[in-house]
C-alpha cells in the first residue's frame, strides 16, 4: 500500500510540475495593409483607434491601458513605443515575460505597409490565437478601408 501511495504522490507531483511548465511560444503574423503608416499607427497606438477594432473600449492613464470586452476588463502596461513604428504591451496578470506588439513595416521597394503582430500562445492554443488575430485584423482592415 505504501508503494502505491508513493507512486500516486509522485505521479500527481509530476503532472503538476509538467502542467505548470507549459510555456508559451512566440509567434508573428504579418498582414498587408492599404493605408498610410500614420493612419495605421493611430489605430494601433491610441485608445480611440484600438477601440475601433481591438476591443469594445480602451482607456489609458499613463502607461496603463484598460481593454474592455463585453464588460470584462484586462489591463496592459505600455512597454515601448515609437511614433509611426511600433507599440508593445504586457498584460498585467502575466509574469512569464510575454508581451504583444504591433509593428508597422514598410517595404522599401514598393512602399507597401504591413502590420506585424507578435504575440505568445501555448502550443495547443496556437491555431485559436492565430484565428483570433486574423479576425481582429479583418475588423481593422474594414474600418480603415485597407
Amino acid at each position: 500500500m505504501r508503494d502505491f501511495y508513493l507512486y500516486c504522490t509522485i505521479n500527481v507531483f509530476w503532472n503538476l510540475v509538467h502542467y505548470n511548465m507549459s510555456e508559451k511560444i512566440e509567434y508573428q503574423l504579418e498582414f498587408p495593409v492599404k493605408s498610410s503608416p500614420k493612419i495605421l499607427y493611430n489605430f494601433i497606438a491610441t485608445p480611440s483607434g484600438l477601440s475601433e477594432w481591438f476591443a469594445d473600449n480602451v482607456n489609458s492613464r499613463g502607461s496603463k491601458f484598460t481593454f474592455i470586452w463585453d464588460g470584462s476588463e484586462e489591463v496592459a502596461e505600455l512597454i515601448t513605443k515609437k511614433a509611426g513604428s511600433h507599440i508593445k504591451f504586457k498584460w498585467e496578470e502575466e509574469d512569464d515575460g510575454t508581451f504583444f506588439e504591433f509593428r508597422i513595416r514598410i517595404d522599401e521597394l514598393t512602399k507597401d505597409a504591413a502590420l506585424i503582430i507578435t504575440d505568445f500562445a501555448e502550443e495547443d492554443e496556437m491555431d485559436e490565437a492565430r484565428m483570433l488575430w486574423e479576425s481582429q485584423v479583418s475588423e481593422l482592415l474594414s474600418v480603415i478601408g485597407g
